[in-house]
């Protein structure tokens, strides 16, 4: 099997700018899987305050989300797990074991989902409409 590195994943354009800048530098630094982490869950807030999610801490902003429906419950689920394996990093908590890149992919992947469910979807969805008007 072929890997190409650095990944040739792009950021789609549609994600806003910092949020985009996170979820780029979580991508390029997998090998460093607590930054990689924490850049995630950072991608993660930047998405929510761009949706006007901006009382509070990330936890409330998830939680109203999910209250919100921009997010389904099980999104708000996976997303607290990513907050809080972010927070363990954050707050160098010394019970908490340093994460593997297979959990920096994972709170990754989490990040690019959100996206496209809050941002890369319903601009596509938007160009279908108006292409289907013309």
């Amino acid at each position: 099997m072929s890997e190409c590195l650095p990944s040739a994943n792009t950021i789609s354009d549609q994600i806003p700018s910092r949020a985009a800048e996170y979820l780029r530098q979580a991508q390029e630094s997998l090998g460093q899987p607590a930054g990689s982490l924490m850049l995630s869950a950072s991608a993660v807030d930047a998405m929510l305050k761009a949706k006007d999610l901006k009382e509070g801490s990330l936890k409330a902003r998830i939680d109203k989300a999910a209250a919100d429906h921009l997010i389904t419950d099980d999104m708000a689920k996976w997303a607290h797990q990513v907050r809080l394996d972010a927070n363990d990093q954050r707050h160098s908590d010394e019970d908490a074991p340093l994460p593997t890149p297979q959990e920096a992919q994972r709170c990754l992947t989490f990040a690019l989902a959100l996206a496209e469910v809050l941002f890369v979807l319903p601009a596509r969805v938007t160009r279908g409409i108006e292409e289907t008007k013309k």
